[in-house]
């Protein structure tokens, strides 16, 4: 058995991208007790809808091996610990957004983009993206703050969005201010919207039944019926009927004053 000075001796684990190429352990040939059926692709589908389900304070080695239908053991030729299969799983999740690499693989190093392409459109649309990933998948937030979030999916946005930046015309030291007031934005906007939806989902009710039944039982309280009446104002003032029509609009204008904000910045050299 190890002890704990051989386990203190050890480097610490950083990120499954960190320990060499994360490809599974041995190969079907070597092993007899190899499970059949099993491979590493099909092991973070299974994990990323879990994931989904039942969030990831619920997930665990058995609860995967159980769906899979393989023991708990069997996964560890692909993986070394549970917090390297979460780590894939959440990289995995990144292919989903769309990074528009085709149009701007040509983009110069200086970050220069062909006349047609506006940086404003691409930050709206990865940051739309990006949205719609944390609320798609409402345990990525808990996990992009865990992991490093290295992997070639995560780099690929990353490097996308550090390609819109450069567009901006900001200068250099200005550039990752205003990717973090965006992006930063987003990941609270997203998160909070992807844990609304699940709320709503676990009790049975759409977004819309939820938040009037909210609403009305704050309403009969009379400790909240002020800050309810300006609050009701404000939900008005939207113009919205649902509450997907006015999460959108606000999303969509907070967004454009960040980049009303970026445009400024520039403008100010």
């Amino acid at each position: 058995m190890e002890s704990a000075a051989d386990k203190a001796d050890q480097p610490r684990r950083t990120s499954v991208w960190l320990e060499g190429k994360p490809a599974a352990r041995g190969r079907k040939s070597e092993r007899s007790d190899h499970p059949t059926g099993l491979d590493r692709d099909r092991i973070i589908s299974v994990s990323v809808r879990l994931l989904d389900a039942e969030g990831p304070a619920k997930f665990s080695m058995r609860r995967l091996a159980a769906e899979l239908g393989v023991t708990a053991m069997s996964l560890y030729w692909y993986v070394d610990t549970k917090d390297d299969l979460l780590e894939l799983a959440l990289d995995s999740v990144f292919s989903e957004i769309g990074t528009s690499d085709d149009k701007h693989e040509a983009d110069d190093a200086d970050g220069t983009a062909d006349p047609g392409s506006d940086w404003r459109d691409d930050l709206r649309a990865l940051a739309g993206s990006y949205r719609a990933l944390l609320v798609r998948h409402p345990w990525v937030s808990a996990l992009v703050g865990k992991f490093l979030n290295i992997g070639p999916h995560s780099m690929e946005f990353s490097a996308a969005v550090l390609r819109v930046m450069r567009r901006t015309g900001l200068p250099p030291h200005g550039q990752t201010g205003a990717l973090a007031s965006v992006f930063q934005f987003v990941y609270g906007f997203g998160t909070i919207e992807g844990h609304f939806v699940q709320r709503c989902a676990e009790a049975g009710m759409t977004q819309d039944q939820y938040y009037r039944d909210a609403m009305g039982r704050m309403s009969e309280q009379q400790e909240y019926r002020g800050r309810f009446e300006q609050s009701e104002e404000m939900t008005e003032a939207r113009g919205a009927d649902t509450v997907e029509e006015m999460r959108e609009r606000d999303f969509t204008f907070a967004l454009e004053l960040l980049v009303a904000g970026i445009e400024a910045m520039r403008t100010r050299g």
